[in-house]
């Protein structure tokens, strides 16, 4: 299926999400922040980049900023995952070049459908 990269500083959230896109037949790369899903994204290019918010070293928004701004991986589709659904925050992410914003909490299974819709709507 496809190659998805997961930025999540928190473990638990990171091993749930990656499980279950596993489960979901994807290869799932993970990082523990911003600056490693940066540095993660040109080494890997996945199809998918699922990207918390709120993270130590490089925020989700900093590490979305770099992507666009690098030619390598500019092309990725990025989504954010966050707690934090002020429209302000969703609006950042937007502006940023993020194609989606996904509310935290979610159920394994929502998420796996987004994933899907995403990645066929991106044409992987």
């Amino acid at each position: 299926m496809a190659r998805i990269l997961i930025a999540e500083d928190e473990r638990d959230i990171r091993d749930l999400i990656t499980f279950t896109l596993k489960f979901s037949g994807h290869e799932v790369f993970a990082a523990a922040n911003g600056e490693e899903a940066f540095n993660m994204s040109k080494q890997v290019l996945p199809d998918l980049i699922l990207m918390d918010v709120r993270m130590p070293k490089m925020t989700g928004y900093e590490a979305c900023a770099a992507m666009k701004a690098d030619p390598a991986v500019a092309h990725i589709p990025v989504v954010f995952l966050s707690a934090k659904g002020q429209e302000s925050e969703v609006q950042t992410g937007i502006d940023l070049g993020a194609v989606e914003y996904i509310l935290k909490p979610f159920a394994p299974d929502q998420l796996v459908e987004r994933v899907k819709v995403l990645l066929k709507q991106f044409g992987k």
